[in-house]
């Protein structure tokens, strides 16, 4: 389970490595990151990518249309994908799990939830 190679994205440097920092306190090291979601993308097709936890605001392209490009593409349709962001509006959330992502956490969030959802998703 801990050889997972995760990939954190998020346009803010301080939120992917608060990210970072709190997966590898969970044991988890494999560890990626981007900083929007063409980057994203572009390394989820580069790097072998088990789970990806990504924002929702991001320049270039968001993370509900890097989730909508995942999901639309029979290779990685499968991908887990927690989303963390500051949108907390319930038709957010509803619109991001229509759109595939396989949990939600709203920003901002202590260590506990974010091991506590990932487990969630890895069990699922």
């Amino acid at each position: 389970m801990q050889n997972i190679r995760f990939l954190a994205v998020d346009d803010s440097p301080t939120m992917r490595r608060i990210i970072v920092n709190t997966l590898k306190r969970i044991g988890f090291n494999n560890i990626s990151e981007a900083s929007n979601g063409k980057e994203a993308l572009a390394k989820i097709y580069s790097e072998k990518v088990d789970f990806v936890i990504t924002d929702w605001n991001m320049p270039e392209m968001n993370g509900l249309e890097l989730i909508k490009a995942i999901k639309t593409d029979d290779s990685l349709k499968n991908l887990p994908i927690l989303m963390v962001t500051t949108r907390g509006v319930k038709d957010d959330i509803v619109e991001a799990m229509k759109a595939g992502v396989s949990s939600y956490i709203v920003k901002p969030f202590s260590p506990q939830t974010l091991k506590e959802k990932i487990e969630q998703i890895l069990k699922s």
